[in-house]
């Protein structure tokens, strides 16, 4: 059986998944590009493939439709919004993600956001480099406000993370789990106050179609004046002309974004001509840590299908 992973680094990284997969008999071909494959790229090889290891390709009708010994799409992470759920049941390819594995990684991605769009870091970095000696008077995180847009393992654990800041945390989620968020001592609490009256806003929701450029030029004005915003979930969550609206105008002090609307994004993004933006890509969950659990994990759920035996775990469809 053939599979094709198109997570990146995966020989580098994840090398006893790759040796667990071929001491059951898989023959693992990789993603010879430093990038998500394109479709042109994938019809290439896709139709001798039963097994997929799925970074944020894009998996749909087109692909599946040549794919006819395509059996299992085992997500890389956890967001599927880049396969068609209906579809691949359609076709009987079984889809499994890997949730939680990856919420460590993210929440301190999140957090590192934080501090370093209060201080400023990056610019001051930069700087200093240039022998330049700035005296840039930055924010503290203590006695702020922050809001979680979103409140499931990844911004738990991030509330998790922000109890030793002295900080009052809100959370808005359409099914909230009340329990932890009493134990965190988080106020869950409609979007719409979060927006209001937080310092600090991260991103956490899902990409679905309700949620898609969830935070427009609306939203952005009901922001806090001087407020910071924050997106290490999905790009498409935020139209990005209106984040570049509101940083431009000064409505907002800062953004830290690790995710776009286009991946990979273009150098031309208006949004890399502002100071006031911190960037990065798309590597929330890039840590040695994550690859060896979450590559574990897509393993195991491939060789449960092919042995036709335990329900592969986190299945989707």
């Amino acid at each position: 059986m053939k599979v094709l992973v198109t997570a990146t680094n995966y020989s580098i990284l994840c090398e006893e998944a790759k040796q667990l997969l071929e001491n059951n008999g898989f023959e693992v071909m990789e993603n010879p590009h430093d990038r998500p494959m394109t479709f042109d790229e994938l019809k290439e090889i896709v139709t001798d493939i039963e097994a997929v290891v799925a970074g944020v390709d894009t998996w749909n009708e087109a692909v599946f439709a040549i794919a006819p010994k395509l059996k299992i799409i085992s997500r890389f992470g956890v967001g599927v919004d880049n396969i068609d759920l209906d579809k691949a049941k359609e076709h009987g390819i079984r889809v499994t993600n890997a949730p939680r594995l990856n919420s460590n990684a993210v929440a301190e991605l999140t957090i590192n956001f934080i501090l370093n769009a209060l201080r400023n870091t990056p610019n001051l970095h930069e700087s200093t480099r240039k022998g330049n000696w700035e005296r840039f008077v930055g924010n503290e995180l203590q006695n702020r406000s922050v809001g979680l847009l979103g409140f499931g393992n990844i911004a738990q654990s991030v509330a998790r993370k922000l109890q030793g800041f002295d900080v009052d945390i809100y959370a808005y989620d359409k099914y909230p789990n009340e329990q932890i968020a009493r134990e965190l001592n988080v106020q869950i609490v409609p979007y719409e106050e979060i927006l209001e009256k937080c310092d600090i806003v991260s991103m956490h929701l899902p990409l679905l179609e309700e949620t898609h450029h969830f935070m427009d030029d609306n939203k952005f004005t009901k922001m806090k004046q001087g407020s910071y915003f924050v997106n290490t979930s999905r790009g498409s969550l935020v139209d990005e002309k209106a984040l570049y609206r509101a940083l431009k105008s000064g409505s907002l002090t800062a953004a830290a974004i690790d995710v776009y609307e286009e991946e990979p994004t273009n150098k031309e993004n208006p949004l890399f001509e502002l100071d006031n933006v911190i960037t990065t890509p798309h590597t929330a969950a890039e840590t040695f840590e994550v690859y060896h659990n979450v590559s574990l994990l897509t393993a195991k759920a491939i060789i449960d299908v092919k042995n036709g035996g335990a329900q592969p775990e986190n299945l989707l469809n």
